[in-house]
């Protein structure tokens, strides 16, 4: 899901711990309680992570519905922002803050 991140224009991490086992409609309303109101933009990509940081899911829109991604770690853990302090740019060439 994440080897190749080309297909994304933007890509937003949400911070703090999400209970992954929401679907689709309840992670368009955890982005809309936090002040994204259209969530279904193309080429964008949302990544949700739970209590475990073993586990992601993502969500994109295609244009005609949402595609929900589910990743787990064989081995190893992501390095998860729990808040805003803890975010680091993911762009290439942009300096970490």
């Amino acid at each position: 899901m994440l080897n190749d991140t080309i297909g994304f224009s933007e890509i937003y991490i949400v911070c703090g711990r999400t209970d992954l086992r929401y679907g689709i409609d309840s992670l368009v309303g955890v982005l809309r309680s936090l002040g994204i109101e259209n969530p279904a933009t193309a080429g964008t990509l949302y990544l949700f992570c739970g209590r475990r940081s073993d586990r992601i899911k993502g969500l994109v829109w295609e244009g005609d519905g949402f595609l929900l991604l589910y990743k787990k770690l064989a081995n190893g853990s992501f390095q998860w922002p729990r808040n805003a302090s803890e975010v680091k740019s993911l762009t290439p060439g942009y300096p970490s803050s």
